[in-house]
């Protein structure tokens, strides 16, 4: 299928109306296999098959009910649906073309909890395709990502490519946990390039970063404090106070003192507790995330904040409970891709800016995918197609710029097809 015959303009917007959280992207998978299966493919993997057994983050049995008929009154396929059930979503695409390398292209396609803008003037608004699912919104691009990643396989398919492609369409970028389930599946194992792409990112239209570093490593972590209740007025003395050890351990977290070698980050998000004003809280909760410049930065900070936790814990009576809800190491793009995209922008009509590095100033798990593949030997490198937003990222007025879809989808393809040719 050509890109003439397709509307990659509709399909992004018909994920745009769709908008589904991390681990819950059951209408987007469906789509994204229904799409899939009408191309000529040699393997389509979906769901369990494309992710390993430990998934951090995914919600509890209720809320993954509660999206998986979201997604069945929307109109997803059943029996894709069946091969989603336990938040088991995303799929892998594969093209076969003849003896060559295994180059592979990454993208996401999970949401944000945000509501999206309702003013007039938001082009999702005056389009009709503003989200559907009231509270979440597609503020980061990912409906796009998908829809390049698509028109890149349609692309490479029509063309000339001889080796394997391959086309990670990823859940759960936005907690950071999809991506290390996902590179631990054995579907990265024999790729020896790697492309990751990523829309915007405060670069405008028509602007393409050869290659994205800068990547903090991030951990995310729950932290639960359970206490023991007493009555507030009468009995103060025989409690022991959950939210007094939260605001401790908050407290000193951000005290947790900065590190020479590279940037170091802290941040309680989410917090809350208790039950009443007059009872003493039994429970408690952080939200929370620790960042580094390096992998190694951040395993200083996570070993820090583990520590303060737990004493803030013990200085009040109570115990604390430790999980992680989602991890990212850091990562750099490797020079020889980088290079080749450089060239293959600098001679594309549409790219009017070309910056060759830009550093992302935050986390992204495509770094597993990246690292996997550079463990392994091989090369990986990270995108940025600009788009003149109207909104910041995470923003509930963002949008793109849909005339950049068929510019990213020309450039990573033409990347692509350079990097088979001459396997850097």
């Amino acid at each position: 299928m050509s890109e003439s015959e397709f509307d990659y303009v509709e399909f992004r917007r018909d994920l745009h109306r769709h908008p589904e959280p991390a681990w819950r992207e059951f209408y987007t998978t469906a789509r994204i296999v229904d799409e899939l299966e009408t191309r000529d493919i040699d393997g389509l993997y979906v769901g369990p098959e494309v992710l390993a057994d430990d998934r951090p983050g995914v919600p509890d049995d209720a809320e993954l009910d509660e999206w998986f008929e979201r997604a069945r009154d929307a109109g997803a396929r059943a029996d894709v649906l069946e091969k989603l059930e336990g938040g088991y979503t995303g799929a892998v695409a594969v093209v076969e073309k003849g003896e060559g390398p295994t180059v592979a292209l990454r993208v996401d396609i999970d949401a944000l909890p945000i509501t999206e803008a309702d003013e007039d003037d938001h082009a999702p608004v005056s389009g009709e395709f503003r989200s559907e699912n009231e509270g979440f919104m597609h503020a980061c691009g990912h409906d796009a990502h998908a829809t390049i990643g698509l028109g890149v396989l349609d692309s490479v398919i029509a063309s000339d490519f001889e080796g394997t492609f391959k086309v990670f369409f990823q859940p759960s970028e936005e907690i950071v946990s999809g991506g290390g389930p996902m590179a631990e599946s054995g579907h990265l194992d024999d790729v020896d390039y790697l492309l990751a792409a990523h829309i915007g990112l405060d670069h405008p239209s028509g602007e393409i970063v050869a290659g994205i570093d800068g990547f903090l490593a991030v951990h995310h972590f729950r932290a639960e404090f359970t206490g023991h209740p007493a009555h507030a007025g009468a009995r103060p003395e025989e409690g022991d106070n959950a939210v007094q050890a939260m605001a401790a351990a908050i407290q000193n977290l951000y005290a947790i003192p900065r590190h020479a070698d590279g940037a170091t980050r802290i941040n309680a998000g989410l917090v809350g507790g208790g039950t009443a004003t007059n009872i003493i809280p039994e429970e408690s909760f952080i939200d929370g995330e620790v960042r580094g410049e390096t992998t190694e930065l951040m395993e200083y900070m996570q070993e820090k904040a583990y520590r303060v936790m737990e004493s803030a814990a013990e200085m009040h009576g109570c115990e604390v409970s430790l999980s992680t809800e989602g991890e990212a190491p850091s990562a750099r793009s490797d020079d020889a891709l980088v290079d080749i995209v450089s060239a293959v922008a600098g001679n594309n009509d549409g790219v009017w800016s070309l910056v060759e590095r830009d550093a992302l100033g935050g986390s992204e798990d495509a770094t597993f995918l990246m690292q996997k593949v550079q463990d392994n030997g091989g090369k990986a490198a990270y995108i940025g197609v600009g788009t003149d937003h109207p909104g910041g990222h995470h923003t509930r007025t963002f949008d793109v710029n849909e005339d950049d879809l068929s510019l990213g989808i020309e450039v990573l393809t033409d990347s692509i097809l350079e990097i088979a040719a001459t396997r850097p």
